[in-house]
C-alpha cells in the first residue's frame, strides 16, 4: 500500500490570502490565526500577500484573479453572521459555491476559512476561543494541501 499526503513544512511555499474587512472584530483574529500558522511551519513574511476585500461575497472574485500569481496556496477568510434577514443564506451560499467552483478548476489548492455562524458568540468560539481559530486551521490545510500537490504535479 502506498499513502500519499502533504507535509506541513512552509519552506520556500508562497501564499496569497483573501480576507473579508466586514466582521472585522473576527476576520482580522482569523487572518492572525493563519498568519501564526504559516510562520511557525517555516512560510517566510515575503512568501505571504494578503488581499482585504469588502466583505465575503467579494473574496472568490479576488481568488479567482490571484491564483495565477505563482502561489502554492490561497486562503480565503471571512466571518458571515446570521441576521434577521435572508442576506445571511445568499451570502454564505454564494461564497461557499464560489470558492468551491474555483478550487476545482485552480491547479493550486484553496482553503475555506469562513466562519458562518449564528451568533456573535459562534464567530468568537470560530475565530479563536473554545473552538479553536478556523484561519489557522485553514493555513494548516493550504500548507498540507500545497505539499500534496507537489507530489501530484511529479
Amino acid at each position: 500500500m502506498k499513502v500519499y499526503e502533504g507535509i506541513f513544512d512552509g519552506e520556500s511555499l508562497r501564499f496569497g490570502i483573501v480576507v473579508s474587512r466586514f466582521n472585522s472584530f473576527f476576520s482580522e483574529k482569523l487572518l492572525e490565526g493563519a498568519l501564526d500558522a504559516l510562520k511557525r511551519h517555516n512560510v517566510s513574511e515575503k512568501n505571504i500577500e494578503i488581499f482585504k476585500v469588502p466583505g465575503a461575497f467579494e473574496i472568490p472574485f479576488v481568488v479567482k484573479n490571484i491564483i495565477k500569481k505563482g502561489y502554492d496556496g490561497v486562503i480565503a477568510l471571512g466571518v458571515v453572521i446570521r441576521g434577521e434577514t435572508y442576506h445571511f443564506e445568499v451570502v454564505a451560499n454564494e461564497v461557499s459555491k464560489g470558492i468551491a467552483q474555483i478550487n476545482l478548476e485552480a491547479e493550486i489548492p484553496i482553503t475555506f476559512g469562513i466562519v458562518t455562524s449564528d451568533s456573535l458568540e459562534q464567530s468568537m468560539d470560530r475565530s479563536g476561543a473554545k473552538a479553536g481559530n478556523k484561519g489557522f486551521e485553514a493555513a494548516m490545510a493550504a500548507l498540507e494541501m500545497a505539499n500534496l500537490n507537489k507530489i501530484l504535479r511529479e
